[in-house]
């Protein structure tokens, strides 16, 4: 039996992030260039997405490039950039009813890859199956660095005040309040550590670290993380009997 027969349609996670880890080790042992096991890196986003909208994933965040990535040498830096502006086809998203969102700093971006997300972004914002959520030039710390500032903001202004500023407003100046968090964060490429991303909205997520690739990540092996998510009890600081209690009276 598959892990996919195995799942618990009541239980598929809302929101699953994703650390794609491992492009170019995968292409070094395949005596490839690093830019080759980007590539492949693209085919397997389709595949996981395409199979995240089948088993009622809602809303899948991919950790595309991160701010560190910056200091890559330029040459893969570019391949990068190019790869995100001739692969990103808007006809994968509007194939299977997938609305695409972008978080990052934009402003480091080059103006084509800039433009080509934009045009995507806008031309499937209708769509309702699922949302993948692109984490581009994206870091915890840059992020949490905007929102200190956004809510510095507003002190100032006095529209806020120092006493009311709650986790909530934390989470509505978070670049990510359009979404719940992630339920699951995934990794591939056998590293376990999160690698400066959504630190504040992975607080309670559960973690779910494989030695797999991101080529070679495919749709058992999604299936297989959400069903191991399915075995785990998610108490936020409760008892198991507290937790079993809840369930009894709901």
């Amino acid at each position: 039996m598959t892990y996919k027969e195995q799942l618990d349609k009541n239980r598929i996670p809302k929101h699953v992030a994703i650390i794609m880890d491992g492009n170019g080790r995968w292409a070094k042992q395949r005596g490839l260039e690093r830019s080759q096991g980007h590539q492949q890196g693209v085919e397997a986003v389709r595949i996981v997405t395409e199979e995240a909208v089948r088993i009622g994933i809602k809303y899948l965040t991919l950790y595309t490039f991160s701010t560190e990535n910056w200091n890559r040498p330029d040459d893969e830096v570019a391949a990068l950039m190019g790869l995100v502006l001739s692969q990103l086809k808007e006809e994968i998203f509007m194939k299977n009813n997938v609305r695409l969102r972008c978080i990052g700093d934009t402003t480091r971006i080059p103006k084509d890859v800039l433009a080509h997300i934009q045009n995507v972004v806008n031309d499937t914002r209708h769509n309702t199956a699922m949302t993948v959520n692109m984490a581009l030039s994206y870091s915890s710390r840059w992020e949490m660095q905007e929102a200190v500032r956004d809510i510095a903001h507003a002190v100032q202004s006095g529209s806020l005040q120092p006493d009311d500023i709650t986790a909530e407003t934390i989470d509505a100046h978070m670049k990510t309040a359009f979404m719940p968090n992630p339920e699951l964060l995934i990794r591939t490429g056998g590293e376990q550590r999160l690698s400066n991303y959504l630190l504040w909205q992975c607080a309670y997520s559960e973690l779910y670290f494989c030695d797999t690739y991101w080529p070679d990540f495919g749709c058992e092996d999604l299936c297989k993380a959400v069903w191991d998510y399915q075995q785990r009890e998610r108490r936020f600081g409760k008892t198991s009997e507290q937790i079993n209690l809840s369930e009894q009276v709901d």
